[in-house]
């Protein structure tokens, strides 16, 4: 007996057995040789390549980043200012995102609680401020994005300030293209003077804090002078008292702060991320912006190379055309000394190519007091 196609009818399965047809029913009796059965032969064709515009995306600057989402600011500065949170989209692939990055987002963007927007453009960037996990790495991680200013917070004392660490930011800061700026902290338990004699040649601006008696922070009219109108990252040492300045500039911020360690002379970590804060007049007129970073033992610096560096001693920039190819600037036949020696440099000349050739081997992880980097920090 054939098998018939008509409803009701009586059908020989090829397994030799009889079953009723039934109308708008899927068939159910799978067996092995049916995983290669594809129904819809078009299912199978590759993604299109084409990827949408987002010409709607909604401009937002990324404030901090917490496992995969990031909390945004739409409207900056505006009547409409808001807070969304979003998640990356699929087509951004592994592209880092950080603090201080111009965003677009799309979908759901009002910030409504319980609401989750889609992050699909990352602008340009001005400015980049990495390091790498070591010297000799050239994989670099990127902290924060678009910042002017890079803030070197260091204690006089408690615990002691570590000057190859502070040379290691100045390059970083140098690479990146950003201001440099030393605030010392904890004055009233050290003089900071010593110290900062060893950076006069380079010209960095310092800030000195203490705390008062009345518990006041001395100097804090003076921070916030040198922070209004930048976006500014602080980075130092747990310990230091970056926090405790956040507090005292951006007291929404209500930043944990910690204590040193009495037996090992380090400050415990109480951030545990990169978080943007802006900060405000009595009037509550936004001045600028503060980028807050975990501690950090060191910056590795094996992406930076000695003419990049050099790039940010203009005085003794020109001076490389007398160098040999390959030149490492901290040779006897460096052309440097002779540009110096002829007084081309000006009166500051050989005191800045001393602090040059510090900031180098700071670079290399060689001198006294090197730091060492931790990729963990």
């Amino acid at each position: 007996m054939e098998p018939v196609d008509r409803v009701g009818e009586v059908s020989t399965s090829p397994h030799g057995s009889h079953r009723p047809r039934r109308a708008n029913t899927r068939r159910t009796d799978y067996d092995e040789s049916d995983v290669r059965i594809r129904p819809n032969p078009r299912g199978s064709r590759a993604r299109t390549k084409i990827r949408p515009k987002h010409d709607d995306a909604v401009a937002a600057r990324v404030v901090t980043v917490d496992r995969g989402r990031f909390t945004t600011l739409i409207g900056e500065n505006t009547d409409d200012e808001r807070e969304v949170v979003a998640m990356r989209a699929r087509e951004l692939g592994r592209t880092p995102i950080v603090v201080g990055d111009r965003v677009g987002l799309v979908g759901d963007t009002s910030g409504a609680p319980d609401t989750l927007a889609r992050l699909v453009k990352v602008a340009e960037r001005a400015s980049v401020l990495r390091r790498t996990a070591d010297d000799t790495d050239a994989a670099e991680r990127v902290i924060v994005a678009n910042a002017n200013q890079l803030v070197m917070v260091t204690a006089a004392a408690d615990p002691q300030p570590r000057p190859r660490m502070v040379d290691r930011c100045l390059v970083a800061a140098y690479d990146a293209g950003m201001r440099p700026v030393m605030v010392i902290t904890k004055a009233d338990l050290a003089d900071p003077r010593d110290f900062l004699s060893g950076f006069e040649a380079l010209d960095v601006p310092s800030v000195i804090t203490a705390i008062q008696p009345d518990g006041r922070i001395a100097g804090l009219a003076e921070l916030r002078a040198v922070l209004t109108g930048a976006d500014s990252v602080l980075v130092g040492h747990s310990g230091v008292g970056k926090s405790t300045l956040v507090n005292a500039v951006a007291p929404h911020a209500d930043r944990t702060t910690g204590a040193v360690n009495a037996v090992t002379g380090r400050g415990r970590h109480t951030s545990s991320s990169a978080v943007g804060f802006r900060f405000f007049d009595d009037d509550g007129h936004a001045l600028g912006w503060i980028t807050d970073t975990p501690g950090v033992r060191s910056f590795g610096l094996g992406h930076v190379q000695p003419g990049d560096l050099l790039e940010a001693f203009p005085s003794l920039a020109p001076g490389e055309a007398g160098c040999p190819r390959g030149c490492t600037h901290d040779e006897k036949e460096c052309g440097l000394d002779d540009y110096v020696a002829a007084g081309r440099a000006g009166d500051q000349g050989q005191a800045r190519l001393d602090s040059f050739r510090r900031l180098l081997r700071a670079r290399s992880g060689d001198g006294e007091d090197a730091d060492c980097p931790s990729p963990s920090t």
